[in-house]
């Protein structure tokens, strides 16, 4: 069975614990959510068939043992778990770039997931699937991005309240034009958060590019 595509790519992963790597990005298409400051709603609709081995020989044309599965939200598809593990299996370093609001509990071990939470701001802080965080590992990672003064004061309570910290790194991005991110560092520093502040390394060096 197929999958919806949007595009392949080789770049350097911009964001969470793995950026500045090598890595070659498969963008899977469709996404149940609609965040205000979403940056790929071209991977909304659209895309090309592909098969799983027709990915994988893509994939194999990049010099990089890196791999970050992405979208939209790649779960949506449900031929996205035996794709992570056809890409584990080839001896990739595979990541899986996921909303938060679909069930993780499918995704081969073998993959570090970097699951956002929701924020108010987002517009879709209902679809938290707050039962994931039960089955995130220490290889895992939690990223919220901010939006405004009153996401990052959500993103706090919720880090302290439910210790989000010891679960796995936990990353904090500034929402590109919506909140500044020398104040998102300074709310971060003043109160002593145990989180890792995270600017889009791609967006630096490319700006809005497509591909990068």
């Amino acid at each position: 069975m197929a999958l919806r595509l949007t595009e392949i790519f080789f770049s350097l992963q911009g964001e969470a614990t793995r950026a500045g790597l090598p890595t070659v990005f498969v963008r899977l298409t469709g996404c149940p959510l609609r965040c205000v400051w979403c940056d790929t709603t071209y991977s909304f609709s659209g895309g090309e068939p592909a098969t799983i081995d027709s990915i994988l020989a893509r994939v194999a044309n990049y010099p990089a043992r890196q791999v970050c599965v992405t979208g939209g939200e790649p779960l949506a598809q449900k031929e996205c778990l035996p794709l992570l593990s056809a890409l584990c299996d080839a001896s990739y370093e595979v990541s899986l770039e996921t909303s938060g609001a679909l069930d993780i509990a499918g995704v081969d071990p073998r993959v570090a997931r970097v699951m956002d939470l929701k924020a108010p701001d987002s517009g879709e802080g209902d679809k938290n699937r707050w039962e994931n965080l039960d089955l995130l590992t220490p290889r895992d990672e939690i990223k919220i991005v901010v939006a405004s003064r009153t996401d990052y004061e959500w993103a706090r309570e919720l880090i302290r309240a439910r210790r989000l910290d010891t679960l796995c790194p936990m990353l904090l991005s500034p929402a590109q034009g919506l909140v500044d991110p020398t104040a998102l560092a300074e709310w971060i520093l003043e109160d002593g958060l145990n989180v890792r502040f995270q600017l889009q390394l791609h967006k630096l060096l490319w700006g809005s590019a497509k591909g990068k």
